[in-house]
């Protein structure tokens, strides 16, 4: 069957124009015409009292261990997403040590306050000492951090094996584009304050950070952002993962993306307001199969 076209016929029959396959945008038209911008992204909700913004954040906070746990970036008790407090935003809200993350509701965050003290939350208030460790000091160090992520995925942490960052070989890849850090050390298992604020110092102004021997993290203006980026990641490290493997095993590299190429993709996905609205279908999905029960 042939492609629609249009065929203009004159009344008169002086002219019977042949059909033609070819779209209007493919020929005849100069390089500023032809331009397609994407369409503006709606944005998160604003509030102007921050106990109702309060009372929102730790549902989308919730969400957000619900998505963990379904794509399975849980591994035993490791793992944590902290949200900074609207009303105090020298404290955070995490989630208790101990609680599977498909299991979390809003009202089992806990509040925890610059001394590492939880000060308010639900029925168990155990602290991850190494949840406070690096989140305390990348909400210190970002004032622009609303939501930092951070767990042992499967590819994430196979990845972070390698001590190197992302090749930009995908779209995808353009959202980390000269935008992610690489951690190159691992001293166990986080529990002081000089290793918390060294990861931070390394994260700089970054939006990920890939963590040595260890895993990933990510951070963000919103929740979503935060879990967004760290989906993503963890895809693109599973995407790097098989394509180096499939170059390595025909003798070759992978094609990788140009700068310029690169820089321009990441306008349209790499920033704060793409990767919340990147994230409305995940928290779309989880709401729909859990029935919102994270909310309670």
């Amino acid at each position: 069957m042939s492609p629609p076209s249009a065929t203009h016929n004159e009344s008169n029959g002086s002219s019977n124009k042949m059909p033609t396959a070819v779209a209007t945008h493919e020929s005849g038209l100069n390089k500023q015409e032809s331009k397609i911008k994407m369409p503006a992204f709606p944005g998160p909700p604003t509030f102007d009292d921050p106990y109702k913004e309060r009372a929102y954040l730790k549902g989308r906070l919730a969400a957000a261990f619900r998505i963990f746990g379904k794509y399975g970036f849980d591994e035993g008790v490791a793992g944590h997403i902290t949200l900074r407090d609207p009303v105090d935003p020298t404290t955070f809200w995490v989630n208790p040590l101990g609680v599977s993350f498909s299991l979390i509701r809003a009202s089992d965050l806990i509040l925890v306050n610059e001394e590492g003290q939880v000060i308010d939350g639900g029925p168990v208030r155990l602290l991850n000492s190494a949840a406070y460790m690096i989140h305390s000091a990348i909400h210190k160090a970002r004032p622009d951090v609303m939501a930092a992520a951070h767990s042992h995925s499967i590819y994430g942490r196979s990845f972070c094996s390698l001590g190197r960052k992302l090749d930009t070989i995908t779209q995808d890849s353009c959202a980390f584009h000269d935008d992610h850090a690489l951690y190159e050390s691992f001293n166990g298992i986080v529990l002081g304050e000089e290793e918390g604020r060294n990861i931070a110092k390394i994260l700089g102004n970054k939006k990920a950070a890939l963590l040595q021997n260890h895993g990933l993290l990510t951070c963000g203006k919103t929740v979503e952002e935060a879990v967004f980026w760290f989906v993503s990641l963890d895809k693109c490290c599973q995407a790097q993962l098989l394509a180096d493997a499939a170059a390595a095993g025909r003798g070759g590299s992978t094609v990788k993306i140009g700068d310029e190429e690169a820089r321009f993709t990441y306008k349209t996905i790499g920033t704060p307001k793409a990767g919340w609205f990147s994230a409305k279908p995940l928290f779309d999905l989880i709401h729909k199969e859990t029935g919102g029960d994270y909310l309670e």
